[in-house]
């Protein structure tokens, strides 16, 4: 019996051509490996559910989820790498962006500005601008605007419902090829690199991530330029929990966000 399978990160509908080419070359990867692979992605709703599935055999989760929830419940797989960004190979940051008419000079200038962000236990919209902010001293004074998602956000940035938000460095070239609120807008800082957003199959798979990260690398070295291009990924890395163990640090919410309630 073949378990599930998702892959829902970075699944916009302009590239799901493209991730279904990558789920294909990985599947058949698996195959030559003996391990049996669904046909088809899970894309529920929802695919918070299926990381904790007991048949989940590959979906990709945001590392501070992994970090706060998951560890010790999943087995980490590995961490895909886009080159795209610019950062470390299996690492990525948050792009900070403003309407272009608006950017900031620094971060001083959020204190009046209101925060749009994608869900609190993201790494990328959440946790990684709170550290930055309280890292430096500075606020959001603003009650911010939870929306999400990080396109949610670009277009509540755009149209003028938040003064900033951070995006995933990824989804923010995504948004650069295919979100029309992306023109409106530009980066004006970014935040430190972490590792990226990890592979994961559950614990009854777990003798065999290696088997399916070896098949994942295959397929993905394997993958037409096109399709390469079209999801911006170049490799994988092999990190371990402990990696990821640092976004696991409690996050200075009231310090960075004291418009927060909850």
């Amino acid at each position: 019996m073949s378990g599930a399978a998702s892959l829902p990160m970075y699944d916009w509908p302009e590239i799901r051509h493209a991730t279904d080419a990558v789920w294909t070359a990985i599947r058949q990867r698996l195959f030559e490996r003996g391990i049996d692979a669904p046909v088809h992605l899970d894309r529920t709703a929802d695919p918070e559910p299926l990381w904790s599935n007991p048949d989940l055999l590959l979906s990709q989760t945001c590392g501070y989820p992994y970090a706060n929830r998951l560890t010790g419940t999943v087995a980490l797989v590995g961490t895909p790498a886009h080159a795209v960004t610019g950062a470390r190979p299996g690492h990525y940051f948050s792009a900070l962006i403003a309407r272009r008419d608006q950017l900031p000079e620094h971060l001083g200038e959020l204190t009046e500005k209101r925060l749009a962000f994608n869900m609190t236990h993201s790494q990328s919209g959440f946790a990684a601008p709170v550290r930055l902010l309280a890292a430096g001293g500075h606020t959001s004074l603003p009650e911010p605007l939870e929306t999400g998602a990080h396109r949610a956000s670009i277009r509540a940035v755009a149209d003028g419902l938040a003064g900033w938000a951070a995006i995933d460095a990824v989804t923010w070239e995504l948004a650069r090829r295919h979100e029309p609120a992306a023109e409106e807008l530009a980066v004006f800082a970014t935040t430190p690199q972490t590792p990226a957003l990890p592979l994961i199959t559950s614990q009854h798979y777990a003798g065999q991530a290696n088997a399916i990260a070896d098949a994942v690398e295959v397929a993905i070295l394997g993958l037409e330029t096109e399709i390469r291009d079209a999801i911006l990924m170049t490799g994988l890395v092999r990190f371990k929990p402990a990696d990821y163990a640092p976004l696991a640090a409690p996050l200075p919410v009231r310090e960075a966000l004291p418009g927060l309630h909850r």
